[in-house]
């Protein structure tokens, strides 16, 4: 059983001031529409002598004086949130805190367990968390083999999970050294202004209960044979990717006896916009794609439904997205999702993918991440994830415990993805 202690917690602040003309950041209307709950997320580094002689402690140490300058640049994520539109940047600092795990990480890595990874974040995903006004907190674990895991929260009100990513990438590259680290971009509430009121409160339901979330991984070879028997279903999409191969497994497998099914994904906008807004954007910027299937639908059928959603978030839809309608559209994207969730009858999966981001770049000077997780229990939930061996991917999934019983013996997923 895992057990892990804090040994540490503190207030790291940025090593410089916020300039005065910063202190109010403000939110786009991507972000007013978000719940304030946290997102968490993991990154795990092993000792290896052969790639890098940097011991635990040096590790630790790095991570630590790293930090505050990595904030400068990133200085809303050591504000504290005011009201419904913007960051009060005053510098207040985010919580740091660093724990012992009496544990090898590869104890962790080969047989994950959810309860056991949330102790890696410094916040627990319940309704505590809702009391916080921090955008962002980190949690430092220290294991017994010499790795470490760098467990983070990030408030969903501030940032998607790409932002995320670009600022893990900016603190690695300033603990190596590297003066010219990405720094983020943070006008987008100049393209997409905040309003002083949505017409309504956006909340954060917390589950009355505690659902299965339980680890499904598709390996290379797995995801080619996918493929192959794709191939000849798919006529308007004769090369699907891995996540829409993978999607469209998890979305056929549990179907079960609905008549009507329904499935999310979120879409970066990023690469959408004309012109193409920087990689470096922060905040929330993604809009949710839902595809329908009726009764029982070959794997065929899903991956094209799943395509076209996608597709229609195109360069002309984020065009739309910018100027005088632009509220109107996103304000269309979010009411169109919640007429479907009150469906009656419908199965609503929503996924949210990770594959592809470049969470390898983050080597803080001791080498490439040897894995991370994301993702917390919610029902119906999929949070996808590239696995360690290149070209697979490692699904996890949260359901009921009747719901998850039948999915995962079900003959098609028990052939293409391991526990």
């Amino acid at each position: 059983m895992m057990k892990t202690q804090i040994i540490s917690t503190e207030l790291i602040k940025p090593s410089s001031p916020t300039p005065p003309q910063l202190r109010h950041h403000k939110l786009s209307f991507f972000d007013q529409r978000i719940p304030h709950s946290y997102v968490p997320f993991i990154v795990y580094y092993s000792f290896d002598d052969k790639i890098s002689p940097t011991k635990q402690p040096e590790m630790a140490s790095k991570l630590r004086s790293s930090l505050p300058h990595a904030l400068t640049k990133f200085y809303p994520l050591a504000g504290r949130m005011e009201g419904e539109n913007l960051v009060d940047c005053n510098d207040d600092g985010i919580h740091y805190a660093e724990a012992r795990v009496h544990l090898r990480l590869s104890d962790i890595i080969e047989s994950p367990e959810a309860e056991a990874l949330e102790q890696l974040i410094p916040f627990k995903i319940d309704g505590n968390e809702l009391t916080r006004a921090e955008p962002l907190a980190v949690q430092v674990n220290l294991f017994g083999c010499g790795g470490i895991a760098i467990g983070f929260c990030i408030s969903h009100r501030i940032a998607d999970g790409w932002s995320l990513i670009t600022f893990i990438k900016s603190w690695a590259a300033t603990a190596r050294g590297e003066p010219d680290s990405v720094s983020p971009n943070l006008n987008l509430a100049s393209l997409f202004p905040p309003r002083d009121s949505l017409g309504y409160k956006p909340e954060h339901v917390v589950p009355k209960e505690r659902f299965p979330f339980r680890r499904f991984v598709f390996t290379a070879e797995a995801i080619a044979a996918l493929r192959a028997k794709a191939v000849g279903l798919v006529s308007s999409s004769p090369h699907p990717t891995r996540v829409e191969l993978v999607s469209a497994l998890i979305w056929k497998c549990s179907i079960g006896n609905n008549s009507i099914s329904l499935a999310s994904h979120p879409v970066n906008l990023r690469p959408r916009m004309q012109p193409r807004l920087p990689e470096n954007s922060f905040g929330n910027l993604f809009q949710m794609a839902i595809a329908e299937a009726d009764g029982e639908a070959d794997l065929g059928t899903l991956i094209q439904n799943l395509r076209a959603a996608i597709g229609k978030m195109d360069s002309d839809y984020g065009r739309r997205l910018v100027g005088e309608e632009g509220f109107e559209v996103a304000g269309n994207n979010l009411r169109g999702m919640k007429e479907l969730f009150a469906r009656e009858g419908a199965r609503f999966l929503r996924f949210s993918s990770f594959c592809g981001f470049p969470i390898r770049e983050a080597d803080f000077g001791w080498g490439k991440p040897i894995w991370w997780s994301t993702g917390y229990g919610g029902k119906n939930l999929i949070f996808l994830v590239d696995s360690r061996s290149e070209g697979g991917i490692e699904a996890w999934v949260s359901m009921n415990e009747e719901d998850m019983a039948k999915f995962e013996h079900h003959p098609e997923l028990q052939a293409h993805a391991s526990i």
